[in-house]
């Protein structure tokens, strides 16, 4: 496991998930549910951010092939959530293929928000970056470090898993979430050093092993 921001940024509901998964798959509805009202929300706010207000035709079409492939995912709640995020990116991919139009951020839904607090760190931006004034800004960051930054904060995946989502290896995707937090702290914050920024930065998207 990572150290700092990782942990933060870890649903604490991965157990319970992975639960709910393996009695789905079973057959029991109250277990799908269970799933669907652990993983929607994130799910739903990172295809705003990739289709904006098409997220809904996308999610249901997701949810759709989440459902009717569930028998064939292997593995535990933080697995299912990648497995989710891997299915929605490629509904989402291929209607903005439809749509001819690249992929980009939008406005993130409400219901992923919370106020924003004080904040004068890279650090305090993973603290942050699901308040509303965070999020809003990713439409400012280049669409790769915006879906990096999205996968890691909005769905919770670690950066082997963000990775594998996005077919980059794991590298490239710390390099585009480091970037990109970095890019956010520097509108947040008007008194910090650059090299105070980038320290704290490092420290807060290093890679789970």
């Amino acid at each position: 496991m990572g150290t700092g921001g990782d942990r933060r940024r870890t649903p604490p509901y991965d157990m319970e998930l992975g639960m709910a998964v393996s009695l789905a798959q079973q057959g029991d509805e109250d277990g799908f549910a269970t799933a669907y009202r652990l993983v929607h929300p994130g799910l739903f706010g990172y295809l705003r951010g990739l289709v904006g207000d098409d997220a809904e035709d996308v999610a249901s079409d997701a949810w759709l092939e989440i459902a009717r492939d569930l028998g064939r995912f292997h593995g535990d709640g933080a697995g299912f959530r990648g497995w989710t995020a891997t299915i929605a990116r490629h509904r989402a991919l291929d209607h903005l293929r439809k749509q001819r139009r690249r992929p980009r951020t939008s406005l993130i839904e409400q219901d992923v928000l919370e106020l924003p607090g004080p904040a004068d760190t890279v650090d305090a931006v993973l603290e942050s970056m699901s308040t509303k004034w965070a999020l809003g800004q990713l439409r400012e960051l280049p669409p790769d470090q915006a879906e990096a930054v999205l996968l890691r904060v909005v769905v919770g995946l670690n950066g082997p898993a963000a990775a594998r989502v996005l077919g980059k290896r794991p590298g490239a995707v710390r390099t585009a979430v480091y970037r990109g937090l970095k890019r956010l702290a520097g509108q947040l914050t008007s008194g910090t050093g650059p090299e105070r920024a980038s320290d704290a930065a490092r420290g807060a998207v290093k890679d789970e092993t």
